[in-house]
């Protein structure tokens, strides 16, 4: 297939690309940063790569762009400002917002004058959608929270659902990826190997998860199999509560477990974002329930990230 990439650059793109492209299919793909700030450790011959940024509605007419959306079979719109790296200021919010509504508005807008129909369009949003909780169960039948995320993650949602009348809508509600490359594990790796690791807050929350390999394999099973339609929960089978995850990940690297992260900390850092961290959410996946996960259970998923 020939694919069009957004926001496929940074964390989970240093492993989504090669897989796509191992499985021969032909990437295009588009970023704001020039070329050699790519985390993407792959020779540049292997795709196309256009520097444009497209939060910015007039650049979705440059011609080299709109030529290869004329010619593609399938798009991964995984475009956004990472949730929890910053304090939400004012500032901070209108960039997470901005990062995937506009993009994605200015996307099935520009697709819709065109007259372009992807065959496949994977859209990726967050669990975030249901809010909060440290006691409810949610599927992808449960209905949205209330609070930023979830209202952003509703609105992401409702922009994509604006697709082209023939084109598959796969919408991907990503949970916690894991890899110690990156991410919420990336951050943690360090603490733990010096022995300073320990649970944030009181650790009765939860965190669902997903090991990247298994997100990347999601997406690509998405891209050709048309059973996969509408929303699925991006999760690995069994979510742990933040203590346990942090004993998993103790033991993993046969460190000690011994010094929680006090949440008010957490929020002098992070502000309203340390809300994620610190309440999260149970959530599981009804729809994938034939998805062979390579690592379905979290010490599986910890040892191999950490090992590698």
């Amino acid at each position: 297939m020939r694919l069009l990439l957004l926001g496929c650059t940074g964390f989970v793109g240093k492993e989504l690309v090669p897989t796509l492209i191992n499985e021969n299919h032909e990437i295009y793909i588009v970023s704001r940063k020039p070329i050699n700030q790519l985390k993407l450790d792959l020779d540049f011959n292997k795709f196309k790569f256009f520097q444009i940024d497209l939060s910015k509605e007039q650049n979705w007419n440059n011609e080299n762009l709109l030529n290869i959306l004329k010619e593609t079979d399938g798009i991964i719109n995984l475009m956004g400002e990472p949730i929890a790296e910053k304090k939400w200021t004012y500032s901070q919010k209108q960039e997470i917002e901005n990062s995937r509504i506009n993009t994605t508005k200015f996307m099935m807008k520009t697709l819709k004058n065109f007259k372009v129909n992807p065959k496949v369009i994977i859209n990726g949003s967050a669990i975030g959608y249901y809010g909060t909780s440290l006691s409810d169960e949610f599927t992808e039948k449960s209905i949205g929270g209330k609070d930023f995320l979830a209202n952003l993650c509703k609105r992401w949602e409702e922009v994509a659902a604006e697709k082209p009348f023939f084109s598959r809508l796969v919408i991907f509600r990503i949970g916690i990826v894991l890899e110690a490359d990156g991410g919420a594990l990336g951050k943690m790796l360090p603490v733990f190997k010096i022995g300073l690791g320990g649970p944030i807050g009181d650790g009765m929350q939860w965190m669902s998860w997903i090991h990247r390999s298994d997100l990347c394999a999601l997406i690509s099973n998405a891209l050709v199999d048309k059973k996969y339609s509408g929303v699925f929960n991006a999760v690995a089978p069994k979510p742990e509560l933040m203590k346990d995850f942090s004993q998993t990940l103790g033991k993993c690297l046969n460190r000690p477990n011994l010094l929680p992260v006090p949440g008010a900390v957490l929020k002098i850092l992070l502000g309203d974002g340390a809300k994620v961290v610190l309440e999260g959410q149970k959530v599981i996946s009804i729809k994938l329930k034939n998805f062979n996960f390579k690592y379905p259970l979290l010490e599986k998923a910890l040892y191999a990230s950490t090992k590698n």
